[in-house]
């Protein structure tokens, strides 16, 4: 059984930052991509960042030069640093990482999501 648990939101003031981390356990192989989703009340869950296996990261626009994403192989964990927080950037945050638990077969699980608020 393979979990993601998230860790690291909160309630921040307009400017501030957080680190989320995620660290994925159980029958695990291997680990590809890593990344981060969000979704704000009303809106759909989309993708924030993302880092291969190989290091190669992409990111949404609206948060390209203040999130930064990276990933500790030998930890199995992702973070995702996030500065200069805006009211916008409210929402649920969700760990995603394509797993290979075995040698034929892999697949993409879900974190449980953690709530990051910003607001003044």
């Amino acid at each position: 059984q393979v979990q993601l648990v998230e860790s690291g939101g909160g309630l921040v003031q307009p400017g501030e930052s957080l680190t989320l981390s995620c660290v994925a356990s159980g029958s695990i192989f291997g680990i590809g991509t890593m990344g981060w989703y969000r979704q704000a009340p009303g809106k759909a869950r989309e993708l924030v960042a993302a880092v291969s296996s190989g290091g190669s990261t992409n990111y949404a626009d609206s948060v390209k030069g203040r999130f930064t994403i990276s990933r500790d192989s030998a930890k199995k964990t992702v973070y995702l640093q996030m500065n200069s927080l805006k009211p916008e950037d409210t929402a649920v945050y969700y760990c995603n990482a394509r797993i290979v638990t075995s040698i034929s077969k892999n697949s993409d699980y879900w974190g449980q999501g953690t709530q990051v608020t910003v607001s003044s």
